[in-house]
């Protein structure tokens, strides 16, 4: 009897795609953002070396990418961007109703956190680097297709009219 086969990170990343599906973070970010009104929200997140936080200051939130330190709008935007950090993009779509971020948030989180759960499954009776390699795989999969995607626009589109509303002539004898 042979030994029984040992998946590549290859075919280990193939599998954490497949099993989410719906909940993969591009088809969200796709599917569930780009195709309502955003803005463009620059991170610059593709070379950072380290961890992403949340922080609360004096100042309101901020998200630390590595050493630098961003402002943001409130607890859900921060949620929202600190997923993109994680995979590191540098440009991401945020959509422009808040209402809408946090829910997006919570779905974003828990994407990511059941992929990094699947990754620590997968690579079972593996090694520890075999298991960081895969995630790493897998962030460089999501920064791709995400990348791919675009980040919007710069700014969100705005319904204008360029009808051109004219008076109607006034009735005989009104002038």
């Amino acid at each position: 009897m042979g030994r029984p086969h040992q998946p590549t990170i290859h075919e280990v990343v193939e599998r954490v795609r497949t099993t989410l599906d719906e909940q993969w973070i591009p088809r969200i970010y796709g599917e569930e953002i780009l195709t309502g009104r955003t803005r463009r929200y620059l991170l610059g997140a593709s070379n950072h070396k380290g961890s992403v936080e949340i922080n609360y200051t004096l100042l309101g939130i901020e998200l630390k990418i590595g050493r630098r330190r961003l402002l943001v709008p409130d607890w859900a935007t921060a949620r929202y961007l600190s997923v993109f950090a994680r995979i590191g993009v540098d440009a991401v779509a945020v959509p422009y109703d808040i209402t809408r971020i946090s829910s997006l948030a919570d779905e974003l989180e828990s994407s990511w956190q059941r992929m990094m759960m699947l990754a620590e499954h997968y690579s079972e009776h593996r090694s520890a680097r075999f298991t960081a390699r895969v995630k790493s795989r897998l962030r460089a999969r999501l920064r791709e297709e995400v990348t791919a995607l675009g980040a919007g626009r710069p700014y969100p589109e705005f319904a204008t009219s360029t009808k051109v509303y004219r008076r109607s002539p006034a009735p005989p004898g009104h002038q």
